[in-house]
Order: C-alpha cells, then sequence, then structure tokens
C-alpha cells in the first residue's frame, strides 16, 4: 500500500479511536505532503513521503533541548510521542554497526582521507541511508574516520 494511502487509513482509524496524538500526528504529515504536491505541481511517490517524514523528525528531535532548557517536561513527552509514531512510517532504521559499515565501505571506494573529501564521500553514503538514519549520525561516524 503505497504511503499516502496508508496515511489516510491511519487518519481514519486514529479518528474512530479517539487517538489524538496519532491524529494530529498523520495530520500533521498529510498537509505538509498536500502542500509540497502544491506547491511543485506533482504527485509525490513513497520516497518523497518518506523525506517529509525525516525532515519532520529532525525537527522534532531539534526541538527538544529547548523544552529541556524550559523545563517543560510535558512537551518533551509529547514530541517523543510524535517522534515515535513518524518512525513507523519510515523503513527499519539501521543500526549503529550497520551505518559504520556503509561509511567504512564508503570510505574505501572514494579513498576519502581528509576533511575536503567529505563532499564525495557524503554523495555516496546519503542516498544509501536516506529515511535510515539520522544525517547527524553519519557525520559522527564519518568524523570518527576522516580527520
Amino acid at each position: 500500500m503505497p504511503l499516502k494511502e496508508k496515511l489516510m487509513e491511519d487518519l481514519k482509524e486514529s479518528m474512530k479511536s479517539k487517538q489524538k496524538v496519532r491524529k494530529d500526528v498523520v495530520t500533521m504529515v498529510r498537509a505538509a505532503v498536500k502542500q509540497r504536491e502544491v506547491d511543485e505541481r506533482v504527485e509525490l511517490v513513497d520516497a518523497d513521503v518518506i523525506d517529509i517524514i525525516a525532515k519532520q523528525i529532525k525537527q522534532k528531535k531539534d526541538s527538544i533541548p529547548d523544552f529541556e532548557k524550559g523545563n517543560r517536561q510535558d512537551l518533551i513527552d509529547l514530541t517523543n510521542e510524535e517522534i515515535k509514531i513518524l518512525l513507523e512510517y519510515l523503513p527499519p532504521q539501521l543500526s549503529y554497526e550497520e551505518l559504520d559499515e556503509i561509511v567504512q565501505k564508503a570510505i574505501e571506494q572514494t579513498g576519502a582521507q581528509t576533511k575536503k573529501d567529505l563532499g564525495k564521500l557524503m554523495a555516496l553514503i546519503m542516498p544509501q541511508v536516506k529515511g535510515k538514519t539520522d544525517g547527524k549520525q553519519v557525520n559522527e561516524i564519518v568524523a570518527k574516520y576522516i580527520k
């Protein structure tokens, strides 16, 4: 089932079962998808929807430190719950070990040794891990090998 259809089904189901957080999250994703379709005058495919969801997860993760500074545990809990729901729509996330292996193979293929080689290294890695991990985690692993 295409991701857009799954979102619609989940929206209906969350409304029936009165799951407010899930309904709000699915509505937010569907609105972002619709906005992009209208802006670009295209029909989005699953890969595009995954990009949108991954971007929303990143935004939510980035907002958590601000909530921590403000001692807003209620918002931290809500954001974590929203992230958990969003992750359900992404492909299975890569483990640290799997990601480390991909980075090592990419370094071997490109011969990257310094930060100057970072661009071509990331260009090889990111398409392989798109939607399966956070770019920040990729950067941490790459930094471990490249000085």
